[in-house]
């Protein structure tokens, strides 16, 4: 019955953490998106989705975008409408960043963090980063196919130290087991 899977199609990546404490330079986390290509999918990213950016074709966008925390319920939202995706690309990985300016930080720093991950109501993955808390970048998903064949999730947190630019363009590697 495999012939009846449709896989996954449209994807909501939400974020949510508080407003650092007074006196403190605020905290902005940014989610990012990279496509890869079916010939390449360990290799460069064909493109990066990040906060004032979005897919050329519409399917990966960025829903709300926040510089401090300051919101309600989820701060940034991301949406990866997967089952419009051109069937050029096999793999798309998702991170989230944490700005390094004014401050240098990690997740350690970040006041109650909070990661979502569904298709429509069904919640996929739910973290608070506390697996990555030295890191100052992380993936926290990855979605592939084979061919034109549905879309599957790997769900999983993997963290990065260093700057966000390099994180960006070695984020799918991290994902290699």
């Amino acid at each position: 019955m495999d012939g009846l899977n449709k896989g996954l199609s449209k994807i909501e990546i939400a974020m949510r953490w508080d407003p650092s404490p007074a006196g403190q330079p605020s905290t902005d986390l940014d989610l990012v998106a990279a496509t890869y290509l079916a010939d390449d999918p360990q290799g460069d990213p064909a493109y990066v989705v990040h906060f004032d950016s979005r897919s050329p074709d519409g399917t990966i966008y960025l829903n709300r975008d926040s510089k401090d925390g300051q919101g309600f319920g989820y701060d940034e939202v991301m949406t990866l409408e997967l089952d419009r995706l051109d069937a050029r690309y096999a793999r798309v990985v998702v991170g989230v960043v944490i700005q390094q300016r004014p401050a240098e930080r990690t997740f350690v720093s970040v006041v109650n963090p909070g990661l979502r991950i569904r298709e429509g109501y069904t919640v996929l993955a739910e973290d608070d980063f506390g697996g990555v808390l030295g890191a100052t970048a992380a993936t926290v998903a990855e979605f592939v196919r084979d061919g034109s064949g549905p879309w599957a999730f790997h769900p999983g947190l993997r963290g990065f130290e260093g700057d966000p630019v390099a994180f960006t363009r070695t984020m799918g590697a991290a994902r290699r087991a």
